[in-house]
């Protein structure tokens, strides 16, 4: 049952009702629990492989199936969502990545487990974007900036956290608790998504396009994981990278081309047609490269060049994402007045400007320095990625939300893996031509404030488009 709203308002006032927050609050539950649960289960990678007597070739598809799965669930998000109500695919998306987590703890063997992930990405997949749609038609365009602001929260801060809530458990518990720990926050998110969530039913509309899911999921996938790889192992010499790149790219050109001319299509990519939409999501590509890729390179940082274990690694970077959640909300309303075209190009800027130093500091750099930079640069982070999202949601209908949050999300999602690919390659080739380890990590740096820097550029085109506007 739904409770019955009196606190409302207009879509286009700027006061935001109570229950707009109250639902934000769920959707932001519900992300949590899935950006934990990755950087969770990466981090017990070793210790799993160990457990089931699993080679690492092996235990990697725990992470690499992950992935696959959740490319496609995001490219079918949008006709789930249409079909079966928005707020039903959410609970039923979260009830799948909770008991799929079980499951995932009972696995004895790495092949169980590898099929349990892929359960369990392709319900992660869809829960993101059916709960940034459900945000986006309660809040409207006068309020999304606020609203998808609450949302960050959970994109910033729980990688942030993941590894020292990780490293704890994996000191005084067994890894099955990196899954069992979604049990009690799935029931509660389940409990508060059935109070506060609008539970309306779909409507029967167009019939399913499998090849478009072919040509869309595949793609996507094969992207994902050929730049997964390249992280993985440094290069893109062997055909394992490569080739799913360019098959990725191949089958994400045929969807394009066939939707263009279809009625029909599983996702509408006549959207980009919208020069905001458009300049948005190119920005956010950018704008995810960077921030997938600090993140990760942030931990390889203080893990391999200064010798911090993982719970103290976790602690260095809470600085980080405490800057990035005090700010969001106040980027947010930034967003909402200005615009969320000049709120990213400010943050991009400052990202770049907060990262950059890293590239020229010494291995001996004084750790108050580097706290105060970390903070610094969650702050700009803040700023530079969700202001981008909430322009492109505010730019279209309530009823192409749904394929909007998985266009965001699949651009986000290909973007992350660019700047972790960009990141692995410089840190292995710097390696290999001998290079001091501090080189390589200034380069990576530099890699990433130019990403930035860039995300900034397209930004501009953003803020050009959005001043007119009829």
């Amino acid at each position: 049952m739904t409770q019955t709203r009196t606190d409302t308002a207009s879509p286009t006032s700027d006061t935001i009702p109570a229950h707009v927050w109250r639902t934000a609050a769920v959707v932001v539950f519900g992300a949590v629990m899935g950006m934990l649960d990755t950087s969770l289960v990466n981090i017990g990678l070793h210790e799993i492989g160990a457990d089931l007597g699993a080679d690492l070739a092996t235990i990697q598809w725990i992470a690499s199936g992950y992935l696959l799965a959740l490319g496609v669930s995001l490219t079918v998000c949008g006709w789930l969502a249409r079909r079966v109500g928005v707020g039903r695919l959410w609970i039923g998306a979260l009830v799948a990545f909770t008991v799929t987590s079980g499951l995932c703890a009972l696995a004895g063997s790495a092949g169980w487990l590898i099929a349990l992930r892929i359960l369990q990405g392709l319900a992660a997949g869809v829960m993101l974007p059916a709960g940034q749609t459900i945000l986006g038609q309660a809040a409207g365009p006068r309020r999304m900036g606020r609203v998808m602001g609450v949302v960050g929260i959970a994109v910033v801060g729980a990688p942030t956290i993941g590894p020292t809530v990780g490293g704890l458990m994996l000191a005084h518990w067994g890894w099955e608790w990196l899954f069992l720990i979604n049990i009690p926050l799935g029931l509660i998110g389940l409990g508060l998504g059935l109070r506060y969530l609008p539970l309306g039913r779909g409507v029967a509309g167009q019939g399913f396009d499998v090849l478009g899911l072919v040509l869309a999921g595949g793609g996507v996938s094969a992207v994902v994981y050929g730049l997964s790889e390249i992280g993985e192992r440094g290069g893109v010499g062997a055909v394992s990278v490569w080739l799913p790149v360019v098959l990725g790219a191949v089958g994400v050109a045929g969807f394009v081309a066939r939707s263009v001319r279809s009625a029909r299509a599983l996702l509408d990519v006549r959207m980009f047609a919208d020069p905001v939409f458009a300049a948005a999501n190119a920005a956010s590509f950018f704008a995810g490269a960077a921030m997938f890729g600090v993140m990760v390179l942030l931990p390889l940082y203080f893990q391999e060049l200064h010798g911090y274990g993982l719970i103290r690694t976790g602690v260095a970077l809470i600085s980080f994402g405490a800057g990035g959640v005090i700010t969001l909300p106040l980027g947010g309303r930034l967003t909402d007045r200005i615009g969320g075209g000049a709120v990213a190009i400010c943050g991009g800027l400052a990202v770049t400007a907060t990262i950059l130093p890293f590239a020229f500091l010494p291995a001996d750099a004084n750790p108050v320095v580097v706290q105060a930079l970390l903070f610094a640069a969650g702050v700009a982070t803040a700023l530079s990625g969700m202001p981008l999202v909430s322009a492109a949601y505010a730019a279209v209908r309530p009823d192409q939300l749904p394929d909007a949050a998985a266009f965001v999300n699949i651009l986000q999602r290909i973007g992350g893996a660019v700047g972790v690919a960009i990141v692995a390659v410089i840190l292995s080739r710097a390696a290999l031509s001998g290079w001091a380890a501090l080189s390589g990590y200034h380069l990576a740096f530099g890699a990433i404030a130019a990403l930035s820097l860039v995300g900034a550029a397209v930004s501009t085109e953003l803020r050009r488009n959005q001043r007119t506007r009829p």
